[in-house]
């Protein structure tokens, strides 16, 4: 059935299981590729294929013509980890300025609605695609997020420092979405028709800097292995039979292993069909899971005119070069370590050191 987000503020025995599929390449055909992906039609092939009486929902990444993209993340908790909040406050919806496909999709509600998620996805460069890595990426802030911004003035390093030294942070730092299940299934084109008879792409001159032997994955599976276990770090189980990857499209050209090519491959359709049953299986005997204590599902956040004011002022300091003292800031600029003030802060390293300022 169709995802009713008025479920969610049901207990878990009342509400139908719900889960949430991701399509997660790049391709659509409303953009440069001119197509849709293969993960899009094996996202639709698996919604077709559940129970009638869950609710599924489902998102596809790939990129659309002048619609905004997942943001990058920050990095906050590498500052403190109480600056990272729960969920993510770098952005918001409906941005201008920094327009987010995050927050506007209502990704981290959906995430937090389904009792399991299926990712599915390419294999991208012996790893997974760049947007299911931005999502995942945004997804630190499950892991330990601060889920009370109000505590930290918004976005405030110093607060953030003194609240994650304080008895308070042990309550507050906790695994949002612990309990769900992750199953992934990625495909791969083995190289298609770039590879020689010695295992090698064909077009290198350089063949002695290409060992192919060397290659690091013996199973493709390991190329989201960084995904499967960011959530497992997360308190997300990620069983071993729902962690698959396929290969299809081997010495073929990229453009006769499309999704119409690939739904012909018998193989293929039932290593994917096979994934599905195991998924439904697993998620049926685990159960439906209860939501966590800070949700991201019904979150609305706070009004921050007042602590954006002060991050622009805290900003205009580092870049007069009068950074507040005691800070990272004002200690590694006395150090030497950052060479950060600056006027034209936008302005990128190269640009800099060909003008000599």
């Amino acid at each position: 059935m169709r995802p009713n987000d008025d479920n969610g503020r049901l207990p878990p025995e009342v509400r139908p299981f719900r889960v949430l599929i991701i399509a997660g390449s790049q391709r659509r055909q409303y953009d440069c590729p001119g197509a849709d992906s293969k993960a899009r039609t094996l996202m639709l092939r698996m919604a077709d294929r559940l129970p009638r009486e869950w609710e599924v929902d489902y998102e596809d990444l790939g990129n659309v013509w002048n619609r905004e993209q997942i943001r990058s993340c920050n990095g906050c908790v590498s500052s403190s980890a109480a600056l990272c909040v729960w969920p993510c406050n770098c952005y918001e919806k409906h941005s201008r300025g920094m327009p987010d496909l995050m927050w506007n999709l209502d990704l981290y509600a959906r995430l937090d609605l389904a009792d399991a998620w299926a990712i599915i996805g390419p294999v991208n460069w012996y790893g997974p695609t760049s947007n299911l890595k931005a999502m995942f990426d945004r997804l630190v802030c499950m892991n330990g997020g601060n889920p009370r911004e109000d505590l930290i003035g918004h976005k405030d390093p110093a607060l953030a420092i003194e609240l994650e030294h304080s008895d308070e942070w042990e309550e507050l730092c906790q695994n949002h979405l612990e309990g769900r299940t992750a199953a992934f299934f990625s495909y791969g084109d083995g190289g298609a028709d770039e590879l020689g008879e010695d295992g090698k792409p064909a077009w290198l001159r350089h063949k002695d800097w290409f060992d192919s032997d060397r290659e690091p994955f013996e199973d493709m599976r390991d190329a989201y292995q960084q995904l499967v276990w960011q959530c497992r770090y997360s308190g997300i189980e990620v069983p071993d039979a729902l962690w698959r990857s396929c290969e299809f499209g081997r010495d073929k050209k990229y453009s006769d292993n499309q999704a119409e090519h690939m739904i012909d491959e018998d193989a293929v359709m039932k290593e994917f069909d096979d994934w599905t049953t195991a998924f439904i299986r697993h998620v049926e005997k685990k159960g439906k899971v209860p939501p966590g204590k800070y949700r991201a599902y019904g979150y609305r956040p706070p009004s921050h005119l007042v602590a954006d004011i002060k991050t622009k002022l805290r900003g205009l300091r580092m870049l007069l070069g009068i950074p507040i003292p005691g800070t990272s800031p004002e200690i590694q600029q006395r150090l030497g370590l950052n060479r950060d003030a600056r006027i034209r802060y936008k302005e990128g390293e190269g640009d800099r050191l060909r003008s000599g300022k």
